[in-house]
C-alpha cells in the first residue's frame, strides 16, 4: 500500500494520502485566544506542503483551562469568522483539516491563575518542577457534565467554521487521559475504578459530539498506547478502549503515548531509555489494527520516507508526522518527487528528563515561529537558546492572559 494512496473513512470522507500533520501546540493565538495571521501563515505553508490530513494544535474547550497562555479557545460563536479563515486556508490545497479539541485537567501551570480540575486531587509528579502545577480539585458531577457539553459544543462550532472533523484528545496526560489512568483517577463513583468507568468520560464525549455534528463530519480520538508508567494506563487497557470505541461512530484512532510525567511521545521513557525506532508505537498499532473497526494512525518520531512506507505496508492506515514537518513543511511533496529528506533536531541528553522534554518542545516551537514569519527553519538551533526564548515568550503571554482573565471576572 502506498503512502500517497487515498483513504476512505467510515463516514465516507476521503483523505487524499496517508500522511498527516499531527498536532503540535503552536501557542500562536492573539490576546483574545483566537487564531490570527501567524497561525494562518503557518497552516498555509503546511497546506502547500502536500499532507492529506492536518490536525490542528490544541484548541481548548474552556478558556479557564489552558495547556499554555497562547492557546486557541473555541467555546462560543462570537468569533467564528477567524476560525472560518483558518479552516479555509488550511483546506486550500485539498487536505482534510480536523480541529484537535482538548482540556488540560491537572496539566495546567499554576501561574495561569486558574482553578485546576482533575478526576482526583492528585498532583503531577515532576520532581523539582512539580511546584509549577497546583494540586487539582476533584471534579464534581456537574463539572464532568459541563466538560462533556463543552467538547460537544466546540465540535459543533468547528463544523460551522468549515473544519472537516475533530480529534478528541484523550492522550498525553491531559484530562481525558487522566480519567483513563488508574494513577490519576482514584474515584470511587461510576467515573472511576474499573476501566469501563474510567473510560466513561471519553465515551460520553464521543457520543455527545457525534449527536451534534453531521454524519460526514469526522470524529477521531487520540489515545495513548500506554502511559509508560508502572501501574498506569496499559497497552491492554488501550486495546479494550478501542473495542469500546468500535461500537461508536469513530472515524479514526490516533495512537501515541506518554504524558508530562513520562514524555514517551518525544522518544524517551521515564527511565531514560531511548525507544529505538522512529515509529516507536508501530508494534502496538499493528496489534490494535487487528481489532479496530476504524482506521488507525500512528504518530511518534517518524521522519524518513522508508519508515512511513513501512508503517502503511504493515497495515496501519495513516502516518502522523509532527517534528519533521515543523522543520520541513514541504516533506510530503519532496517524498512524492523522489527525494529522501530526513529532517531532525539535535538530540537532547540532559539529565533532567522533564527539562529536556520542555527544551525539545521549545525547539519545535522555534521552528513553528520561523515558518509563521516566512523564514527558514533552523534544525541546529541550540535547545538551551530555544528554551530561553520560549520561556520569555511564555512569561509575556502569561501576564497578558492573567490580565485578560482578571478583567473578565
Amino acid at each position: 500500500m502506498h503512502i500517497f494512496k487515498s483513504l476512505v473513512l467510515p463516514n465516507g470522507q476521503v483523505i487524499p494520502n496517508r500522511l498527516a500533520k499531527a498536532a503540535m501546540e503552536e501557542n500562536m493565538a492573539n490576546i483574545d485566544q483566537l487564531p490570527e495571521q501567524k497561525l494562518f501563515n503557518l497552516y498555509r505553508v503546511w497546506a502547500d506542503g502536500g499532507v492529506g490530513l492536518m490536525i490542528t494544535g490544541n484548541v481548548m474547550v474552556d478558556r479557564r483551562a489552558m495547556t499554555g497562555p497562547g492557546g486557541v479557545v473555541l467555546e462560543n460563536d462570537q468569533h467564528l469568522p477567524a476560525f472560518q479563515q483558518w479552516a479555509k486556508i488550511a483546506r486550500s490545497k485539498g487536505a482534510q483539516v480536523w480541529m484537535q479539541i482538548n482540556h488540560p485537567g491537572r496539566q495546567m501551570q499554576s501561574n495561569l491563575g486558574q482553578q485546576t480540575w482533575a478526576p482526583s486531587a492528585i498532583p503531577l509528579d515532576l520532581g523539582k518542577m512539580s511546584n509549577k502545577f497546583d494540586t487539582p480539585i476533584e471534579m464534581t458531577q456537574s463539572m464532568i457534565e459541563e466538560v462533556i457539553q463543552r467538547f460537544a459544543h466546540t465540535a459543533q462550532l468547528a463544523e460551522q467554521a468549515g473544519f472537516t472533523g475533530v480529534e478528541i484528545h484523550a492522550a498525553h496526560g491531559y484530562l481525558l487521559s487522566q480519567f483513563l489512568s488508574p494513577l490519576s483517577n482514584q474515584r470511587k463513583d461510576h467515573w472511576g475504578g474499573s476501566l469501563e468507568n474510567r473510560a466513561r468520560l471519553l465515551i460520553e464525549i464521543v457520543k455527545a459530539t457525534r449527536a451534534v455534528v453531521s454524519k460526514d463530519f469526522a470524529v477521531a480520538v487520540k489515545l495513548n498506547s500506554a502511559d509508560f508508567q508502572r501501574g498506569g494506563f496499559s497497552a491492554d487497557d488501550a486495546k479494550q478502549v478501542v473495542e469500546m470505541l468500535n461500537t461508536l461512530a469513530v472515524d479514526l484512532v490516533e495512537l501515541s503515548g506518554g504524558s508530562y510525567e513520562a514524555p514517551a511521545m518525544q522518544g524517551q521513557a521515564r527511565d531514560g531509555r531511548t525507544l529505538a525506532r522512529e515509529a516507536y508505537f508501530l508494534e502496538f498499532a499493528t496489534e490494535i489494527q487487528k481489532i479496530a473497526k476504524m482506521p488507525i494512525m500512528v504518530t511518534g518520531g517518524i521522519r524518513r520516507k522508508e519508515v512511513a512506507e513501512h508503517v502503511v505496508e504493515s497495515g496501519v492506515d495513516m502516518v502522523g508526522i509532527a517534528t519533521a514537518l515543523a522543520i520541513e513543511p514541504n516533506l510530503p511533496n519532496a517524498w512524492k518527487s523522489g527525494h529522501k529528506d530526513t529532517p531532525h533536531l539535535k538530540p537532547i541528553h540532559w539529565k533532567n528528563k522533564t527539562l529536556a522534554s520542555v527544551a525539545n518542545m521549545s525547539t519545535v516551537k522555534y521552528q513553528l515561529r520561523k515558518l509563521s514569519k516566512g523564514q527558514q527553519t533552523n534544525a541546529k538551533v541550540s535547545p538551551l537558546w530555544a528554551l530561553i526564548l520560549q520561556q520569555c515568550a511564555m512569561m509575556k503571554r502569561t501576564k497578558q492572559y492573567r490580565k485578560v482573565m482578571q478583567s473578565s471576572t
